[in-house]
């Protein structure tokens, strides 16, 4: 998954706000020891090397979310209990196929771990779908996750790169680093508003390809621009 990861991670942070066991504006302690290390991305721990800073619970979720903070993510899932409670709260709403077990951090120091926080492309609809039709979280909550998912981002080349510039997405990409030529991950996940207001789900994830970024890129918008267009004619 990469950072597509975080996207189920904010779901269960929101989860646990509605059950009352955090609060949007509560601050957090940026620790020292929840710094990811350098080369991961993380303005949080760019901005405070020591850490020792107290951070509004939801400007952590804007970070990991908007901003693919690796440091703010691993926050989020130290706050909640650790990864097996994301895996958990996940499964609770029927999505099987996705599976949370490493920190940023672990990622950061292992390769082989990139292979374990995994999912299928349809467990991930399946978890947008919930989101945008079912409603797991509020509608304030949900809002607030679909605005995160279309700020910022590492990446408009993927399911928005040829779509119509007025298009709205709410998305999560991931990306993992090159080994030897190959790289491991290539996703884009979310949903794409449609003309008539119904929300599209869909997840583009490119495993261990040796193409090029641009070539890479190019396929997740091809892709998303062919289900669009069909999507689109089907509303006609």
């Amino acid at each position: 998954m990469q950072s597509v990861y975080k996207f189920p991670i904010a779901m269960a942070i929101l989860h646990a706000v509605e059950q009352g066991q955090l609060a949007l504006s509560q601050p957090i302690e940026f620790l020292p020891t929840d710094a990811v290390r350098p080369g991961q991305h993380s303005p949080l721990r760019d901005m405070h090397p020591r850490g020792g800073v107290m951070v509004p619970l939801q400007e952590l979720l804007h970070l990991a979310v908007s901003e693919s903070d690796g440091t703010a993510s691993d926050i989020l899932l130290r706050v909640l209990g650790g990864p097996v409670v994301v895996d958990r709260y996940i499964r609770s709403l029927g999505v099987q196929g996705i599976a949370v077990i490493d920190s940023e951090k672990t990622l950061g120091k292992d390769v082989k771990a990139q292979y374990r926080n995994t999912s299928t492309p349809a467990a991930t609809v399946r978890l947008l779908r919930l989101l945008a039709d079912d409603r797991p979280l509020t509608s304030d909550h949900t809002a607030l996750l679909l605005r995160l998912m279309s700020q910022g981002g590492t990446s408009d080349a993927r399911i928005k790169g040829l779509l119509p510039s007025n298009t709205k997405v709410a998305h999560k990409t991931g990306t993992s680093g090159e080994d030897n030529g190959i790289t491991h991950a290539t996703n884009d996940v979310g949903l794409i508003t449609m003309r008539n207001g119904k929300r599209l789900a869909i997840a583009v994830m490119i495993k261990d390809s040796p193409a090029s970024e641009e070539i890479r890129e190019r396929v997740i918008a091809q892709i998303t621009k062919a289900i669009w267009s069909e999507a689109n004619g089907k509303l006609s």
